[in-house]
């Protein structure tokens, strides 16, 4: 037998089970030499993202996740070596002279909805054409050809893409991986990932942690409470642990996968009955999927001021307006109760993103590519097809074939917080400041 030495790149693909690519490095290669490649940073990025970010709460979480991995990976004699890239060049760069250090003869990488990932991929197909890259779907529900159309076809709308896809079957997930071949020696020296961290994260109610083991633990709980029945009520509360399934924390860093769920909550209907709240977990999953595929039919458009649509809001960039947004000082309480707790935790409701969106597109009128990467640097579960997909939807510039989506932010409050419990909680009605106390590039008003 010919010797194969495999590269498996890890990126959103952080666990064992229903991992099909890493089942096809154990069975394809002699030896294995597996990495990890933190979130690439681009210019794109540090331009829009003027200010300074506390992100302890997404960087403690993802490395959570991938010390577990690694636990879990020496636990079956390989283990999880860490590189550092600040740009696509330098990642780039590092796989490069792995591959040409190692004599790799194959690489693993998952596909992704990451254009910046794709890009790196297909820098190195072209620069090692000997190279065999292998690539697999781990991020979503179904592959490219099991899709009921071609990806050039993807349809233009959520409600169209819906129709299609829920005929499809969904494939079980597979089993979890227990053998792989052993490591190449590590002659350059690359450090071990991150080492497990025990402590959880504070989300008020109840300790998160990251990892595949937490996660699977996390969506067996949730299917083990009667909360499923009634997801389609609760799903929109502000700060209730409970109101909605929490999986995407694991989900975007791919502790877990998709298939896991949509099988443990088929296996809950089974037991307790379908209702409308359990096809609405699907149908959420089916969001998901959409924006997944969304971003890999439209590249680069992803993150153009104009969208898919090609057309350009009339909005801008006033620093003082967006530092308020951020630090939750706008005029609008429920605004900045959801920003206090997204700097604080890390995370923040379904309907409270859907709300901050809409305040610094439509009430603010700044360009939304500053929004969205400020969720891509806080937020834990940030998964780039669904953060950026869901931006331009508000924006107007997406999928939403209405146009945009402007949310009355006072009735807004009345349904979902009449009492101020939550704007209360996180001092939302604290400090305050009126819009436009200094103009575009900073200099006071004169308002005598």
């Amino acid at each position: 037998m010919a010797i194969k030495r495999g590269l498996y790149w890890f990126y959103n693909d952080l666990r064992l089970h229903d991992n099909a690519l890493l089942a096809k490095a154990a069975r394809e290669v002699t030896s294995l030499h597996c990495v990890f490649l933190p979130e690439l940073k681009t210019q794109f990025e540090r331009r829009f993202l003027p200010v300074e970010i506390n992100n302890d709460a997404k960087q403690h979480f993802a490395m959570q996740s991938v010390g577990e991995l690694n636990q879990s990976l020496r636990q079956i004699g390989q283990v999880l070596h860490k590189l550092e890239a600040d740009s696509l060049g330098e990642a780039s760069q590092q796989l490069s002279e792995l591959i040409g250090r190692y004599d790799i003869t194959d690489l693993f990488v998952a596909q992704t909805a990451s254009w910046y990932a794709e890009t790196v991929v297909e820098h190195l197909a072209r620069q090692h054409p000997r190279l065999n890259v292998h690539r697999e779907e781990s991020h979503s529900l179904f592959s490219a050809n099991t899709l009921p159309f071609g990806l050039s076809d993807l349809p233009d709308s959520f409600s169209k893409f819906r129709k299609l896809i829920e005929k499809q079957p969904i494939t079980l997930p597979g089993s979890t991986v227990t053998e792989l071949p052993p490591p190449i020696n590590n002659r350059q020296g690359l450090p071990e990932a991150y080492g497990c961290f025990e402590q959880a994260l504070d989300f008020g109610e109840q300790g998160v942690r990251g990892g595949e083991l937490a996660g699977l633990a996390h969506v067996r709980g949730y299917f083990e409470t009667d909360a499923a029945l009634s997801y389609k009520q609760t799903r929109n509360a502000l700060d209730d642990w409970r109101s909605s399934t929490k999986f995407s924390l694991w989900l975007a860093n791919g502790n877990v996968s998709p298939r896991t769920i949509v099988s443990q909550l088929h296996r809950f209907e089974r037991r307790f009955g379908a209702n409308e709240s359990t096809y609405w977990i699907v149908f959420e999953l089916l969001w998901r999927e959409y924006f997944h595929w969304y971003a890999r039919c439209h590249g680069a458009r992803l993150f153009a001021f104009s969208g898919i649509k090609h057309k350009s809001p009339l909005t801008s960039f006033y620093a003082q307006r967006f530092r308020q947004w951020v630090n939750g000082t706008t005029p609008y309480p429920v605004v900045n109760a959801c920003m206090r707790q997204l700097k604080q935790t890390g995370y923040m409701s379904n309907r409270g993103r859907q709300l901050v969106a809409s305040c610094l597109v439509h009430e603010l009128a700044i360009d939304w590519r500053h929004g969205a990467n400020y969720f891509q640097h806080t937020l834990i579960d940030y998964d780039v097809a669904s953060n950026w997909g869901n931006w331009q939807y508000l924006a107007g510039v997406g999928a939403d074939p209405r146009g945009h989506r402007k949310f009355d932010l006072q009735k807004q409050t009345q349904l979902y917080d009449p009492d101020e419990v939550f704007i209360r909680k996180w001092e939302g009605d604290g400090i305050s400041m009126s819009v436009d106390a200094v103009d575009v590039v900073d200099w006071p008003l004169d308002n005598g």
